[in-house]
């Protein structure tokens, strides 16, 4: 299957990008400087990425929250506008479709930011459930996204003019004008550090890349860096941590998710799911453990009590860390055996997020 191409593909080539496919993309996975570089520079000052390949929807119409209500496990009724909330698209059985991030612009108007693997499936789910007084449009094409991540963000955006209280708090977003570029900018971000992300039409892609990447400060970075970023501070990632078969329950969110005076799909079914629990754990060396590797009790180790969901070398942390979903939770500093024998990597258990340094919220 052909992969679609992001709209500065040849900007990421020229800067040496190397190129690989993700969710029927042809992305940057990291560029010449590589992934650790790209990684450490996030946390230390502050990058751009292109995440061009996400999937953006228009929801809007009379009965439009009504309607996102009984899709979305957190509750709709109860967002303000201005504010963009991390959410889940749900199925009968209480498994997650999708995660996603669902801005409030107004009353009965949503602007909802989907993965791309998942982007035409969620497409139709939603469109087959709306009423018709509420309109559902794909915005995909024609829309443009970069994220600037890291401390010196503000910093960034200061010195191209931009009064730094005039930037949306924390999970708030803006529709404003940057240079004379309309766009929604929100607090949001994949890495744990303070960061914006930028919403723009694909024919402005171009300018605000350039306009970002004038200050030296900005260095591009991919999918890669991304990846470690984000395992650090214990995101959960579509495909990996989420899937169809878990519940939001299982990756912790069962304190946000409102059940009393609301009906949406896949609650009761949600109530009644079996637990699993997703669970941090360090290694002892900088060697990881693949998705798919088993996790046994240390005193134990006949019993295989769970598998990892993710994992990777974590510069920030400077051994490698994983994510794990188990069948109990098990006390923090639990001694644990990943892998089979005689080769198994040794960790502990340890608390989310492993990098706690981040600047997100400051």
């Amino acid at each position: 299957m052909a992969l679609n191409t992001l709209p500065l593909e040849k900007v990421h080539t020229a800067l040496g990008a190397k190129m690989v496919p993700f969710g029927g993309w042809n992305m940057p996975v990291q560029y010449t400087d590589g992934i650790i570089a790209e990684h450490n520079h996030t946390r230390e000052k502050v990058s751009i990425f292109d995440i061009c390949h996400m999937g953006e929807f228009m929801v809007e119409g009379p009965g439009a929250t009504e309607a996102l209500d009984k899709l979305l496990a957190r509750s709709i009724n109860s967002q303000k506008t201005g504010v963009c909330r991390y959410n889940f698209l749900m199925n009968s059985l209480g498994g997650v479709r999708d995660d996603l991030i669902v801005y409030k612009l107004d009353e009965e108007s949503y602007f909802i930011v989907v993965n791309a693997a998942t982007a035409a499936e969620d497409a139709y789910w939603i469109k087959q459930n709306l009423p018709e007084t509420v309109v559902f449009t794909d915005i995909s094409e024609n829309t443009g996204k970069l994220d600037l991540q890291g401390p010196l963000a503000f910093e960034v955006m200061e010195k191209l003019g931009v009064d730094k209280t005039r930037l949306p708090g924390y999970f708030k977003f803006i529709q404003t004008e940057i240079n004379g570029i309309p766009c929604i900018v929100s607090r949001t971000g994949y890495t744990g550090e303070r960061g914006l992300e930028f919403y723009v039409s694909t024919d402005d892609l171009q300018t605000l890349w350039d306009l970002l990447t004038s200050d030296e400060r900005v260095k591009p970075a991919g999918l890669g860096a991304r990846d470690t970023l984000r395992l650090e501070v214990g995101y959960a990632l579509y495909g990996h941590e989420l899937n169809e078969e878990t519940t939001p329950y299982d990756i912790g969110y069962e304190k946000l998710i409102k059940m009393e005076g609301r009906e949406f799909i896949g609650k009761h079914s949600l109530l009644n799911a079996e637990r699993k629990y997703l669970t941090g754990i360090v290694l002892d060396k900088r060697r990881a453990a693949r998705e798919g590797t088993t996790v046994k009790i240390e005193l134990n180790y006949v019993e295989e009590i769970g598998t990892v969901t993710s994992g990777s070398f974590a510069p920030s942390i400077g051994t490698a860390v994983a994510l794990a979903f188990l069948k109990r939770e098990l006390p923090v500093g639990t001694e644990v055996l990943l892998g089979e024998g005689p080769k198994y990597m040794t960790g502990k258990v340890a608390e989310l997020p492993f990098y706690k340094q981040g600047t997100v919220r400051d």
